[in-house]
Order: C-alpha cells, then sequence, then structure tokens
C-alpha cells in the first residue's frame, strides 16, 4: 500500500476546444482525466452542450491516464448529447483507452444512433486510424 506521500501526482488535464466547424465542437483532452482532474472537462462540456451543435467530437491524442471518473464524464457527455441532439464521437482514442471503453461496455454504449444515424463503434471508437470526425 502506497502512502499519501508515495502516491504519483496526477499530470494536469489539458483541454482546447475548437467551434471554428459549426457542424462539430472539438475538445481536444490531454494528460490526466481523473477524480482529481475530471471536472473542468465536465464543465466544459456542459457549456457546450447549452448550445448544442450536431457533433460533439473529444479528441484523446494527448491522452495519458484515465479513471472511472474520467469514463464517466464521457459517459455524461453521451447521455446529455442524446437528450439534445448532439451526436458523441471519440478521436485519436490511445489503446489503454480502447480497451477500457470495451471492457465496461461504453464502446456499445456509443454505438447507440443519435435520431437516424447509424453509425458503428468501430466508427466512433477507432477514429484515430483516419484522424476525421
Amino acid at each position: 500500500m502506497l502512502s499519501r506521500r508515495s502516491q504519483p501526482e496526477a499530470t494536469p488535464l489539458s483541454m482546447a476546444v475548437d467551434r471554428s466547424d459549426p457542424a462539430a465542437t472539438l475538445i481536444r483532452v490531454g494528460g490526466d482525466l481523473a477524480y482529481t482532474t475530471a471536472g473542468p472537462l465536465r464543465a466544459e462540456v456542459d457549456r457546450v452542450l447549452a448550445d448544442p451543435p450536431p457533433v460533439l467530437v473529444l479528441d484523446f491524442t494527448d491522452l495519458l491516464f484515465i479513471d472511472s471518473t474520467g469514463l464517466g464524464v464521457i459517459v455524461h457527455a453521451w447521455r446529455e448529447g442524446q437528450q439534445c441532439g448532439t451526436a458523441l464521437r471519440l478521436r485519436a482514442v490511445p489503446r489503454f483507452l480502447e480497451t477500457i471503453l470495451d471492457m465496461t461496455g461504453v464502446t456499445g454504449l456509443l454505438d447507440r444512433p443519435l435520431g437516424g444515424e447509424s453509425r458503428t463503434a468501430a466508427q466512433n471508437v477507432v477514429e484515430h486510424a483516419t484522424g476525421t470526425a
């Protein structure tokens, strides 16, 4: 068991929001998305969805770590997006996050279409292969 002093500190969360495309707001997420750092991302998701775009893209190119709280922010973004008509897409998903999404069933959740949209889980989660949204 690690003492409180020997636990590594979280890498700060970094975020950049790009609203230049009216059809899709992009939030780039980097660092650690964890209990101690997830609040700002959740707040930004809520701000974006207050005036909902057709698509919200979460780009995880620089993500280093995620815990259950961070995973909860992704689910929150999906659930709130469903309620306001915004599709959630994940881009540049690191392998560790892809594994967690699959193991927890979140990949299947993200696969649920919004209205008539027919994207597959592979398209939602594995956009890092093409870098498209």
